[in-house]
């Protein structure tokens, strides 16, 4: 995996043109890789994918939409959870071409700045708020319930439960192919660190939230031209 995630960030970064993602609206889609951060430390990692939309208020801040699909799972000895949720969220994205002394000219900006310039615009962070649907299946034995009891903890009821979560993201766009009015596509890399207001996403109610992170790789298509 982190193989992969190395040839398409060289990919994007030899691209012909790995200027800003200035074009308003984009759709994308890509997958990777979830595990949860739980009472259970044993996490697996585990396949996720996503689909997104986003709008540029600048070329360089989003605001956006991200539906995601992952699994979570965890063990400790022979006490396991699995958790395939569903994760909705919107969110905004800060890159840092947005506190760059770039010319408003973007067209002008593409042809004249150098790669590393180009790339190093597209760095941003974000966060966002979301929903995320539990459907939590565990394998806990009678010893493993009673030692959670006696810590103060409980296992849960609720094992398909709705609750609030904050994704918080770090990641680069890598727009490649040239065009009067910017790039179309973008290779994305992305970081989301998911913080849970709810200690079940693996079934186990304890004193400290649950949190999960997912890697993806995805593509970006752009419409529309920036006025």
């Amino acid at each position: 995996m982190k193989k992969l995630f190395f040839t398409l960030i060289m990919s994007g970064c030899l691209a012909t043109a790995s200027a800003q993602f200035s074009r308003p609206i984009s759709i994308g889609a890509g997958a990777g890789v979830s595990y949860g951060l739980t009472d259970l430390k044993n996490s697996k990692v585990n396949f996720a994918w996503y689909g997104e939309g986003d709008y540029l208020l600048t070329p360089f801040v989003s605001v956006g939409l991200q539906a995601q699909k992952g699994e979570l799972t965890g063990e400790s000895g022979e006490n396991s959870y699995k958790n395939s949720y569903y994760l909705g969220n919107v969110n905004a994205k800060l890159r840092l071409g947005q506190f760059m002394d770039l010319p408003d000219n973007y067209s002008y900006y593409t042809l004249g700045a150098s790669t590393f310039q180009r790339i190093l615009s597209n760095v941003y962070i974000g966060a966002g708020a979301g929903l995320m649907k539990n459907r939590i299946s565990t394998n806990f034995s009678s010893e493993y319930r009673e030692a959670v009891a006696n810590i103060g903890g409980e296992i849960a009821e609720d094992r398909s439960g709705i609750h609030f979560v904050v994704p918080l993201n770090v990641g680069l766009d890598i727009p490649f192919g040239r065009t009067l009015y910017g790039p179309k596509w973008a290779i994305n890399v992305n970081y989301q660190h998911g913080l849970s207001f709810n200690d079940n996403i693996d079934g186990i109610v304890n004193k400290s939230n649950d949190q999960y992170g997912v890697m993806t790789v995805g593509v970006k298509y752009a419409f529309f031209n920036r006025n």
